[in-house]
């Protein structure tokens, strides 16, 4: 049993809902998350903000152009960045299903150049680390990032970075962990 932080701010006790907590939650846990959990359950304390991140998050992680793979190492390296164990326990199982390696994903939780094998997935995660080292692309990175990804995976793969860092902005500053029994992985 790992030792996690104790939670600053626990989910509102679901008896305790109003129409509007009990509205969104119900819409939650119908999609495609199947549940309310993490920093959306925080964020049901209030109820505008968990509708719309949460129609933003299911489309950042659902509905993009950028394929599975991709979309998940972007949460990763969020995750890693962040140290947001909740997001990396969260993220980790998807991102091997939708067939990033497993070298890369280890390469990520260590801080070692992952072994990327194609462009895609070199430039998402250039991109993504160059956002949140530098709060912005070069031009180069940017110009190479849009030949190979295209302008609209692009936009996309921005948004997902957006809502990824309040994502574990809210993991962070609320001490959202994983499961007491899960392992730490980012140590």
């Amino acid at each position: 049993m790992t030792d996690w932080p104790e939670q600053r701010l626990p989910a509102p006790d679901p008896a305790n809902y109003d129409a509007r907590q009990q509205q969104i939650h119900d819409d939650i846990a119908s999609g495609p998350r199947g549940g309310v959990r993490g920093p959306l359950a925080v964020w049901l304390h209030r109820p505008e903000l968990a509708a719309r991140a949460q129609d933003l998050g299911r489309y950042c992680r659902y509905d993009t152009s950028l394929e599975p793979r991709l979309s998940e190492l972007a949460i990763l390296t969020m995750a890693r960045h962040w140290d947001a164990e909740y997001e990396w326990f969260a993220h980790k199982p998807p991102a091997l299903k939708a067939g990033l390696p497993a070298p890369v994903v280890e390469a990520l939780r260590t801080r070692t150049p992952p072994p990327f094998e194609d462009d895609e997935t070199r430039l998402t995660h250039a991109v993504t680390v160059s956002v949140l080292e530098t709060r912005d692309v070069s031009d180069a990175l940017y110009a190479e990032a849009e030949a190979v990804l295209g302008t609209g995976r692009l936009v996309d793969l921005v948004g997902v970075i957006g809502y990824y860092t309040l994502i574990s902005a809210t993991l962070n500053v609320f001490r959202i962990s994983p499961p007491r029994d899960a392992e730490r992985q980012l140590t």
